[in-house]
């Protein structure tokens, strides 16, 4: 397929200076090293060649992307279906039965997985996945994978791939060194970090240099006052607010939403179903806040994030890059915030002006997002198109087409976004009706 009709499925005017010199770099066959800030557009700078190299009329799975977590995975996939090229894709990752994946592959055929370490050895050693065909590997977040201790499960899974002839690594951090097991050969490095010896022309405007960073004083050790303020000042404008504790984000998300915030809680402990959840509400407009953990400062590529949060100062620079990637993504730009609280202060590693952020004292209440998500109890599996969902919901809650957004529809369940104001409605509306002929459920995601 040709670039400029993905670009243009995609809703992106242009390829940047380096996603241009990654796909000329894959196309020409060697090995690829691809060093890029985050929010850069790494995910597009190596399936955009990718999708014109695999053939499409082979059933059998052609390439594999290895990525160190799940929600990256999912967020991979999403962007291949988007792409349009045709290519049948699937995310296998932890925490659901290896025998549901398997079912599904068999069901799909996929020409490309994206895959966390240990659950592709799990299709490998069980014989669910053929790599005989298996030619290009990529390895997204390779300087992740290898912090998160998967030197072994990668080194295992690349042995089961014989015949790959090109492999791909991406990073925003440099790693000190590359296994000899990833057999890099003839490597070509693209780099588009911050070096002496980068292009100014080329290598401008990159992330780091759209964000202004402010610094904000908290009048008390605890800043969850301060914290509030802040919120109340930006709006309802998309915000991340990282924090280094699991039972912080807790205690944060549960002050917040005492005030009356809508808030998407995010970090390691939840369950699956309460991770996707979470992250389908704040990317499809449902909630404007979203509290987490460092576990969100990569992989997860929501558009339109204007605001970073340090209510806890980042634990090094490598942490606190990847937490700022998550706004300024493409050619926007953002804010990130310092909350300080006395005897702390802007981290050495920030080279960038800082200007101080007053908080006024008269503000406005919480600002609510403008939408809310609804569940539906059938997914595909019951033959549930976005276009049945659609229909039901113009037909019989009375909503109009520009009242719904983004529309999910999994195997056995559907996510659809609804203009908060009408979501009672929809509720109300829909109970005790079916779609397409079947009876289900239809819940409020809180």
């Amino acid at each position: 397929m040709e670039t400029n009709i993905i670009l243009q499925k995609l809703k992106i005017e242009s390829l940047n200076a380096m996603q241009r010199e990654a796909a000329l770099a894959i196309h020409s066959g060697t090995d690829v090293l691809v060093l890029s800030p985050t929010g850069s557009g790494k995910t597009l700078a190596y399936l955009l060649p990718l999708t014109q190299l695999i053939h499409a009329e082979d059933s059998r799975l052609q390439a594999i992307v290895i990525v160190p977590g799940r929600e990256l995975a999912l967020q991979s996939a999403t962007v291949l279906k988007d792409m349009g090229s045709g290519l049948r894709t699937m995310a296998l990752y932890g925490g659901r039965p290896t025998m549901d994946e398997h079912r599904k592959m068999r069901e799909v055929q996929p020409q490309i997985v994206f895959a966390t370490p240990g659950r592709l050895n799990d299709h490998f050693d069980k014989g669910n996945l053929s790599p005989e065909a298996v030619r290009w590997l990529v390895i997204d977040e390779f300087d992740k994978c290898l912090s998160m201790g998967f030197h072994d499960e990668m080194q295992r899974a690349i042995a089961h791939m014989p015949a790959i002839r090109q492999r791909v690594l991406l990073s925003a951090t440099e790693s000190e060194q590359i296994p000899n097991f990833v057999n890099m050969r003839r490597c070509k490095r693209v780099d588009y970090n911050a070096s002496a010896e980068a292009d100014d022309a080329e290598r401008q405007n990159t992330p780091s240099e759209r964000i202004t960073i402010h610094e904000v004083k908290s009048p008390t050790k605890d800043k969850l006052e301060t914290l509030s303020r802040l919120l109340r000042l930006i709006g309802d404008e998309s915000s991340i607010v990282f924090l280094n504790y699991r039972e912080s984000v807790e205690r944060a998300t549960d002050y917040l939403r005492a005030q009356g915030f809508v808030v998407s809680l995010f970090h390691g402990g939840l369950e699956q179903r309460q991770r996707e959840d979470a992250l389908y509400k704040f990317s499809n407009g449902s909630a404007n806040i979203m509290v987490c953990t460092d576990l969100a400062s990569r992989g997860l590529d929501i558009p339109n994030i204007r605001h970073i949060i340090h209510y806890h100062i980042p634990e090094g620079e490598e942490g606190y890059i990847h937490r700022v990637g998550r706004t300024a993504r493409w050619d926007k730009t953002g804010r990130a915030y310092f909350i300080l609280s006395e005897g702390e202060h802007i981290p050495d590693y920030i080279h960038a002006d800082v200007e101080t952020m007053p908080l006024p004292l008269q503000l406005p209440q919480p600002a609510l997002p403008r939408m809310a998500t609804l569940y539906i109890g059938k997914g595909k599996k019951d033959k549930i198109s976005k276009g049945d969902v659609v229909g039901f919901l113009c037909k019989n809650c009375l909503l109009e087409k520009d009242d719904i957004g983004r529309i999910d529809v999994n195997e056995r369940f559907c996510y659809v976004a609804v203009v908060r104001e009408k979501a009672t409605q929809t509720i109300k509306l829909s109970t005790g009706k079916k779609i397409k002929g079947l009876k289900t459920v239809f819940e409020l995601v809180k």
